[in-house]
């Protein structure tokens, strides 16, 4: 039976453990290459039946060629020989909103394609294949020294991370390496990769399916979300990475993977693969007081009056609602993030936990002070440090998210700003489109009223005129404090409202000073105020860089009998654990999975709301249950299902497998209770949210009719 929804609010990109808890089975992010002797045995007890080299391996096909970054920022796997992937809808949406119209309104409809020719080109979307990954701590370590201050410590890093990415790639054009660091920059390594640049389209569901429940349930379990896309890899003719070409090819693939129409039960082995953006569960206390009250504080409150103000646009206009779409999801996201993660650290007491294994290090220190004198004023120093930053980070955290992350045409002459137009440059005609596209889904009404509106908010929550770029000064001076009338006047008289000023500075023509346009002098003033800001803080945070290294360096030293994985860094990691549900609270208990009842019974609840409209025809289709292959033993078809894999933003996408390596769905959300994920691990709360493969695949056939993508795939069925 459909388990009842309670309405609980919002969450953000999941994530999982800390390094202040007891290791558990399905704790950790684990690096492929060198997985741990003691993670692999306790993955085998759960249920894992592949070796270690059919997980990974440099020199011959494994799983891990299944993975792949999808435009680095999400995650997706490749399913077919000709070169399928399947991934999020959310991760593709951009592309299916840059496709779309009012005549063929892809975002509304959904999409499907019926042959190679009809599926859509994306010029700036790309993959990421991981070809290996090799250890170079000791090579890195030799360039650097304990005397240098932290400007120079990076710095050599940089230089040495440069000879050894070329010496990697040994100047093959088709190869990518990076230098990343792990456990707060005291371990490096070194990624080397294969990138596709011609991913085309294939297939999506309508919105209905794909954002079923939008922001409402955003974040929330129990689920309903057909959360899934489908693109395609093409080549050259010789199967190598090529620009978009008619003359390409669907990718052949040295491995794919096998999906799987047998499902899942309760207590059944689940790994994820995928690549996992960023957490700092090794962050102190210090650190994370500072998260709450600065970055999540100014998400909180700046974003959540923009998209107010996108929000009423784009309710009133269906091209508004299309240009306004992705740049909506992804900004509101990341604004649910930070709410859910500020409510988590409080109720989760996240911030007393720290400060209890902080006393413990400290402890630790004055036993054998002599040996770990090196340690000794490092708690001391992390907190004086962060306490003497604090305004200035609080006012550089609302000033990003007022100018730097807000009005589109500040954003714009900033990057016209940056545009290097030299023969030299590999990506001017990127960037020319990026310019382009940005005009594209700009309303110039819309955005002055952000404008002004964050004009008034900045300056309201920091009231210091010390934080006040110059800008405000010609305000103040010239329009009174008049918001709209500054604002009126920036817009009307910059050149750079639509691509016609673009081209009057390709042209350089003589009537026209780049740096006299109002738009460019404000967004000078803000370059201006950000050096200012970090030139203010720059002693403080060399100091906190320094210490919160130590302090990982002396809980790995003090904790040597623990099973230490490093932070996300958006490099391959694997997670696993097992299916099941879970009690938020002592007197309810979640299911571990969903039907499409959930569908119905939500349709019916928030008659009305827009995150809940499903078009007649798609209810009617699942009215009528014949959902053949891909029914559930009990006959009912499961639309989503959880397991305690250990996740954060950028695993969306990732490829969730059974112990035979079969895909038996994709990853694409997490659960609100345990929202202080990137920061500590909660393992009795922490919850992955996939999206059931039978289910994507019952909708690809019979509503998508879809059946050539079906016919790609190796099905398991026992």
């Amino acid at each position: 039976m459909e388990q009842t929804f309670t309405k609980l609010r919002i969450f953000f990109f999941v994530a999982i453990l800390t390094g202040f808890s007891t290791l558990q089975a399905d704790e950790g992010m684990w690096m492929l290459n060198n997985l741990n002797k003691q993670a692999y045995k306790q993955m085998k007890k759960l249920g894992l039946k592949l070796s270690p080299s059919e997980l990974y391996h440099d020199g011959k096909p494994s799983l891990k060629d299944a993975i792949v970054s999808f435009g680095g920022f999400c995650s997706g796997v490749v399913v077919s020989p000709n070169g399928l992937i399947f991934t999020n809808h959310h991760c593709g949406f951009d592309a299916i909103q840059q496709h779309s119209s009012t005549k063929h309104n892809y975002l509304h409809d959904g999409f499907v394609s019926q042959t190679l020719e009809e599926e859509l080109p994306n010029p700036d979307l790309f993959v990421s294949f991981l070809v290996r990954t090799e250890d170079v701590t000791k090579q890195v370590h030799s360039a650097i020294t304990p005397q240098m201050n932290e400007t120079e410590r990076q710095n050599a890093i940089d230089s040495i991370s440069y000879i050894l990415t070329e010496k990697a790639v040994k100047g093959d054009t088709l190869l990518r390496a990076e230098v990343s660091p792990y456990f707060e920059g005291n371990e490096f390594y070194l990624s080397v990769y294969k990138d596709y640049y011609d991913v085309r389209l294939v297939y999506a569901p309508p919105s209905s399916i794909g954002k079923f429940g939008g922001d409402t349930d955003n974040w929330v379990w129990p689920r309903h979300t057909g959360d899934f896309s489908v693109f395609r890899i093409y080549a050259d003719k010789n199967n190598r990475p090529a620009s978009y070409s008619p003359e390409n090819v669907p990718y052949h693939p040295d491995y794919y993977a096998p999906v799987s129409l047998n499902g899942y039960r309760e207590g059944d082995f689940c790994m994820t693969f995928g690549y996992p953006g960023e957490t700092e569960r090794y962050m102190s206390s210090y650190g994370v007081e500072e998260r709450m009250l600065t970055d999540n504080a100014a998400m909180i409150k700046i974003r959540g009056i923009k998209q107010k103000i996108w929000k009423e646009a784009m309710e009133k206009s269906d091209s508004i609602r299309i240009m306004y779409a992705a740049k909506y999801a992804v900004s509101s996201n990341y604004w649910k993030n930070s709410i859910g993660m500020n409510q988590s650290i409080r109720n989760l007491g996240v911030i007393k936990k720290k400060r209890e294994l902080e006393n413990r290090i400290q402890q630790w220190i004055k036993e054998k002070p002599a040996e770990r004198g090196q340690y000794a004023h490092m708690l001391t120093d992390l907190e004086l440090a962060y306490r003497n930053r604090r305004n200035m980070r609080h006012a550089a955290a609302f000033f990003s998210e007022s100018f730097a992350n807000a009005p589109e045409l500040i954003l714009q002459a900033l990057a016209i700003l940056n545009l290097d137009v030299s023969n030299e440059n590999p990506n001017l005609e990127k960037d020319f489109r990026n310019i382009l596209e940005t005009y594209n889904n700009l309303d110039l009404s819309i955005d002055k009223k952000v404008f002004s509106t964050m004009l008034k908010a900045y300056k309201e929550e920091v009231q210091d005129t010390l934080y006040l770029p110059a800008g405000y000064r010609v305000l103040n001076e010239r329009f009174h404090n008049d918001y709209d009338a500054y604002t009126e006047y920036i817009y009307h008289e910059s050149k750079l409202t639509g691509p016609e000023g673009l081209a009057l500075v390709l042209k350089q023509d003589s009537t026209y000073n780049l740096f006299e346009d109002p738009a460019v002098s404000f967004t000078l003033d803000m370059i201006v105020k950000f050096y200012e800001f970090n030139a203010e803080m720059s002693t403080s945070t060399e100091t906190i860089d320094r210490n919160e290294r130590l302090l990982n360096t002396a809980l790995r030293e003090m904790q040597t009998e623990r099973n230490f994985y490093p932070d996300a860094n958006s490099t391959m990691r694997l997670s696993y654990g097992i299916v099941g549900g879970y009690s938020p609270s002592e007197n309810l208990r979640y299911d571990y999975f969903t039907t499409t009842q959930g569908i119905f019974d939500k349709v019916k609840r928030y008659k009305g709301d827009s995150d809940f409209d499903v078009q007649p025809e798609l209810l009617e289709m699942l009215s009528r249950r014949e959902f053949g292959r891909y029914a559930a033993p009990d006959g009912e078809m499961n639309v989503c299902f959880i397991s305690n894999n250990d996740i954060t933003g950028g695993n969306s996408g990732s490829g969730m497998f059974n112990g035979r390596g079969e895909l038996i769905g994709l990853a694409f959300d997490g659960n609100w209770e345990a929202m202080s994920s990137d920061l500590i691990y909660e393992p009795n709360l922490q919850r992955c949210i996939g999206v059931d493969i039978r289910y994507m695949l019952y909708m690809m056939e019979n509503y998508g009719k879809a059946d050539r993508l079906i016919k790609e795939l190796s099905l398991v069925k026992e």
